[in-house]
């Protein structure tokens, strides 16, 4: 019975995701762009919830990946290289305008060596210092991409590229609706089915990341690196994989960011960005994957929704209180509540380390377990008395003593 409702909700949550961007798209594309949008947000904090959910790395320039992957794909997808760059015309004429089945691996292989090449420094950093050289980065890319624009134009500098390439593949353009026996489907609603499939995988990906051995390694180094280390884990290959990892979901939600938008500029990846993708991790709960997902939404469509509520507050003190300055305040007390009242997150994993019970025994509490006389150990529940097993011998107590 209780297998039956799970698949039920199951089904029901799977339609109603799907169902979700044409149900919207009756009330406005406005409101299907916010969907695609938290979409994106998700790929990112289901990125950064490897190297801080899983391997603990506190990591604070999250979103140097996501402008690495979004340019990757503004100058591969545009006419921008052949504009400037008289060299560069000669050989391509009208630009790369690359398919998304290039620009996907190869901005997961570019944001991803990013990821090791800055893992590598901070290998025996923890903490805030740790934080501090990731936000760093995470500047730095950003003043370079601000700065890029001269003596070789490649970046544009602050102005951004625009007339960037929409999504296309097996002759279908993400750039513009799809008729289909009488009904349209919106550019926005296209892009909504892309974003969830690229989540879906990745979901998936990370789940089996979890529960793999990798997984299990990052976990020991997130709750206690010495000891880690002292069981024979390479915490230093392990760390490098969770920042490679990590920072190949972040180059795949940039390239995507960037033909969604059809416009990058540095301004787009502020250390704001790397701020808000951290809350996220964190207020949905830190290494769990729906609480990961939970957080992004929330996060992520929180501002846009709190518009409809900042606007007619403006409306009433005649203008004297700016909307802008309302929906982050807004926000900020949402945080501020919801980390007081859930402090461990929206829906934070489930408790580790519990005691198992054995398959076949009795649960015993462990209050009122057996004390053997003149012994001060107890047995934990669902545990066979600790002995050393000799075989054709009888067992003896085990101690820590020879």
């Amino acid at each position: 019975m209780k297998n039956s409702k799970n698949l039920a909700l199951y089904i029901l949550g799977v339609v109603a995701v799907l169902a979700l961007p044409i149900f919207l798209q009756s009330q406005g594309n406005a409101w299907v762009r916010i969907a695609d949008i938290a979409l994106l947000y998700v790929l990112l904090a289901l990125g950064l919830n490897i190297v801080v959910g899983y391997a603990g790395l506190l990591d604070l320039g999250y979103v140097a990946f996501f402008a690495v992957g979004a340019y990757l794909f503004a100058l591969m997808g545009s006419s921008h290289l052949s504009d400037t760059c008289p060299w560069f015309k000669a050989m391509f004429p009208n630009g790369l305008h690359t398919s998304l089945l290039i620009v996907i691996p190869l901005a997961l292989v570019l944001a991803g060596v990013l990821g090791v090449l800055l893992g590598a420094p901070t290998l025996k950093l923890r903490g805030d210092y740790l934080a501090i050289v990731t936000l760093g980065f995470g500047e730095i890319i950003r003043v370079f991409l601000n700065n890029l624009d001269h003596p070789v134009n490649i970046t544009n500098g602050p102005k951004g590229i625009t007339s960037i390439d929409s999504i296309k593949f097996w002759g279908l353009d993400l750039g513009k609706s799809w008729k289909f026996d009488g009904f349209t489907i919106s550019s926005v609603t296209l892009y909504y089915y892309l974003f969830l499939a690229l989540v879906i995988a990745t979901v998936i990906i990370s789940h089996r990341l979890q529960v793999s051995r990798i997984g299990r390694a990052w976990m020991a180094i997130r709750e206690d690196e010495i000891a880690a280390k002292a069981m024979g884990i390479n915490t230093r290959n392990m760390k490098l994989l969770a920042f490679g990892m990590g920072a190949s979901f972040g180059g795949v939600s940039g390239a995507m960011f960037a033909a969604f938008q059809s416009f990058v500029s540095p301004e787009s990846f502020s250390l704001m960005e790397s701020v808000m993708i951290v809350a996220m991790v964190v207020l949905g709960g830190i290494g769990h994957l729906p609480g990961v997902i939970l957080g992004a939404v929330l996060l992520a469509a929180l501002p846009e929704v709190l518009r409809y509520v900042a606007g007619p507050l403006q409306s009433m003190t005649d203008g004297r209180l700016d909307a802008s300055i309302l929906r982050q305040l807004f926000i900020a007390l949402a945080m501020i509540v919801i980390m007081l009242v859930r402090p461990r997150g929206l829906w934070p994993s489930p408790d580790h380390g519990k005691t198992l019970t054995k398959k076949g025994s009795v649960p015993v509490d462990p209050a009122h377990a057996a004390v053997a006389p003149g012994s001060l150990q107890t047995h934990a529940p669902g545990v066979d008395t600790p002995a050393d097993e000799v075989p054709g011998d009888a067992s003896r107590p085990m101690s820590i003593n020879p």
